[in-house]
């Protein structure tokens, strides 16, 4: 019989998980959390990994009520995470969430909206969204991700969450530019109505939408929102402690270089989603992270 495995192993185990899901997952984020410290990097990955998997529950194949169970159940690992356990069954995730939240004193009401924004998506009825609902939808998906952020980067002062809060929308604005395509194949689109109404856009179907010849001015009208955000957030950095945030700022500088690139791009070729070379990430990450 085998041995029962220590609370160390179990951690070291949970560590060495979430850092191998980060960097398969190849994005910025992973460049972006490179510059931190060890323990500061492993609370960053267990976000990370938290997020991938709610949002896979949420972008899975099953029927809504499964996904909503499902996220039901992580709703139930939260609260045990605050009360200082894990249960026997708890995934790997839970188990180097468990750490950072008790490292960082990260907040269990973030989480929790994470796990509502992700529920918005198992609605299919709630797409397209109007503003107000597009701008929930980014501060649950988006915004609390980055309040997690910046307690492990070290700065949750009201001016660091209000940076917090702006870059996210800007960020999540970014995303759904870029992945109208990938969207429209699970019947997603997040333009708001607001903005298909004002350009005569009635279709109901995302691939009709994103077919009609006024889409480039919808988006470019959304891209204008996700530039305000951007400088938003740039304006704020003087009030915040910019070296305990320079991870956000690397994830800033490489998310406004995709929206100017789909914004030169206009829109008319879909397939192209503006992705940063390898290079390209390296020298951001050298320029924003380190000089």
């Amino acid at each position: 019989m085998a041995a029962p495995v220590s609370a160390g192993d179990q951690h070291i185990l949970a560590r060495e998980y979430v850092r191998e899901v980060t960097r398969a997952a190849g994005s910025s984020f992973y460049w972006g959390m490179r510059i931190l410290p060890e323990e500061r990097r492993d609370a960053m990955f267990a976000i990370y990994t938290f997020c991938r998997e709610v949002d896979d529950i949420a972008d899975g194949p099953d029927r809504p009520d499964r996904k909503r169970a499902a996220l039901d159940g992580w709703r139930q690992t939260i609260e045990n995470l605050y009360h200082g356990s894990t249960a026997p069954g708890d995934s790997m995730v839970a188990r180097a969430l468990l750490w950072a939240i008790t490292q960082y004193s990260l907040q269990k009401k973030d989480f929790l909206e994470i796990i509502a924004g992700m529920e918005m998506d198992t609605d299919d009825a709630a797409s397209p969204p109007d503003c107000d609902q597009l701008r929930l939808y980014c501060d649950r998906v988006a915004g609390a991700v980055g309040l997690l952020s910046i307690r492990v980067f070290g700065d949750s002062s009201e001016a660091a969450q209000q940076f917090a809060l702006a870059l996210g929308t800007a960020l999540q604005l970014t995303n759904i530019l870029r992945d109208l395509n990938d969207d429209a194949e699970m019947g997603r689109l997040y333009l708001p109505t607001e903005q298909l109404s004002a350009h005569a856009v009635t279709s109901g179907s995302p691939q009709d939408v994103l077919a009609h010849p006024k889409l480039p001015n919808i988006c470019a009208a959304i891209a204008e929102q996700a530039k305000r955000k951007y400088i938003e957030a740039e304006d704020l950095l003087p009030r915040c402690d910019a070296k305990a945030l320079r991870p956000a700022i690397v994830m800033m500088m490489s998310y406004r270089r995709v929206l100017d690139r789909l914004i030169l791009r206009g829109w008319r070729n879909l397939d192209d989603d503006a992705r940063l070379s390898m290079p390209e990430k390296l020298w951001i990450t050298l320029r924003y992270g380190f000089l």
